[in-house]
């Protein structure tokens, strides 16, 4: 079953439309990747940061959503560093790392059903004109992020296997399975919403 990286609460960013949340998650991101100075970038983080406890969210919840990103952000830092240089690999870590903890607090204070009601809202006019269809579209993007949370499960359950088995985990062992695991899970959206508009 997938799960849902929805916290329920009553903080004022749960009250907020969710039309409004997602906008202003929309604007920033846009801002965020115009590569704006380390000032405002180390800012824009410590603003997301505090958002992270206005929305009541624990450090372990956090951790259990962006531990896979964690690691990922680690290895790409890496690359960075020694294809860019120090600085420009420690703005790009920072920028991914605001970029989907802003995206996390959203989907934390916002139910999956109001984010799919924007969706649909927002592409109701394509939707009328004939090019899309909005409820096939708000569908995968529900079914696509409550496919986030279960990474990380899944991540866990590789290392676990692999450490049952005698082997010392790596990122090639694990990301092999990872990805076939993550695969499969996309073609099971693909077929949900292939079955959603039949």
């Amino acid at each position: 079953m997938l799960g849902s990286l929805y916290l329920p609460g009553n903080t004022w960013l749960h009250r907020a439309p969710a039309g409004l949340k997602l906008a202003v998650l929309a604007l920033s991101s846009s801002a965020l990747m115009w590569k704006p100075s380390p000032l405002l970038l180390l800012m824009a983080c410590a603003l997301v940061c505090l958002s992270v406890r206005c929305a009541g969210a624990s450090l372990r919840q956090v951790w259990q959503q962006l531990r896979l990103l964690v690691w990922m952000l680690l290895v790409l830092g890496g690359l960075s560093v020694w294809s860019q240089g120090v600085w420009q690999a420690l703005e790009m870590v920072l920028r991914l790392f605001t970029l989907v903890l802003a995206a996390l607090v959203v989907s934390m204070t916002t139910p999956l059903t109001q984010m799919m009601q924007v969706v649909v809202w927002l592409l109701g006019p394509l939707q009328r004109s004939g090019w899309v269809n909005a409820e096939k579209v708000a569908l995968g993007f529900g079914l696509t992020l409550r496919l986030i949370p279960e990474l990380g499960v899944q991540w866990q359950d590789i290392r676990e296997a692999q450490l049952a088995r005698g082997l010392t985990p790596s990122p090639l062992t694990m990301g092999v399975p990872m990805l076939l695991r993550t695969l499969r899970r996309a073609d099971e959206i693909a077929e949900a919403i292939d079955a959603r508009g039949q």
